[in-house]
């Protein structure tokens, strides 16, 4: 009998913590649109969602919403970057690896932008590190058809490092190329609010907007345990 209360009691619970996440989901719709994620955070009490790309939080009660970054006061994290990191869709990336790769950021540049190139040319100076870019032509429509043809390139890695670091333009993309993916890559850009190339991301969480030499990287490197 005692077992089958518990049993009872437990099945409650779970329902009102459902109720609870679908409320809360509901709340946040209402006031920002669709949600595409919500989990609990690490922080009592709070909920955190994800619209349109951005992590926002929300109380559990769904009555307050809160714009910011979550940060851990013990290790000094910023957890809301870094689970911003963590949910990049890399597949849409043009992904260089160097040495062991163990070292990773993240860039979204566009083919003619100048600082973008020397970035390029940084990051072969660079030891161990696994570089992930996102196409983003911003700066008209050649940039655009240039990314067209990294993009549809069969090594697209080559064809980036390629044009940037050596001025050698790829081929024009096939009429048959899917675009569905470059496409997605652009519209991630507009997301998380880059108005200008180069745009870092490190593991870290940390958000550079333009150029840092090899040197600034390989330091951040350090500073995120890397």
């Amino acid at each position: 009998m005692k077992s089958s209360l518990l049993a009872a009691a437990l099945a409650c619970l779970s329902f009102a913590a459902l109720a609870d996440e679908a409320d809360v989901k509901k709340a946040v719709e209402a006031k920002l649109g669709k949600v595409e994620k919500i989990v609990k955070a690490p922080m009592a009490g709070i909920w955190e969602v994800t619209v349109d790309g951005q992590i926002f939080y929300a109380d559990d009660k769904g009555g307050y919403l809160i714009f910011g970054n979550l940060l851990d006061m013990k290790t000094g994290k910023n957890l809301t970057a870094e689970r911003q990191f963590n949910a990049l869709p890399l597949e849409l990336a043009v992904k260089q690896v160097r040495g062991s790769g163990k070292n990773v950021m993240v860039t979204f540049e566009d083919p003619n932008c100048g600082y973008c190139k020397k970035l390029a040319k940084d990051v072969l100076t660079l030891k161990d590190v696994t570089v992930y870019t996102f196409l983003l032509p911003v700066l008209g429509d050649d940039s655009y058809e240039k990314s067209k043809a990294i993009w549809c390139a069969p090594d697209k890695s080559r064809a980036w490092v390629d044009w940037m670091t050596a001025g050698k333009i790829p081929p024009a993309a096939p009429a048959k190329c899917d675009l569905n993916g470059l496409n997605k890559s652009a519209q991630l850009g507009g997301k998380l609010r880059i108005n200008g190339t180069p745009a870092i991301f490190f593991a870290n969480g940390e958000r550079v907007g333009g150029y840092i030499p090899a040197a600034e990287i390989e330091k951040r490197f350090v500073g995120s345990g890397g």
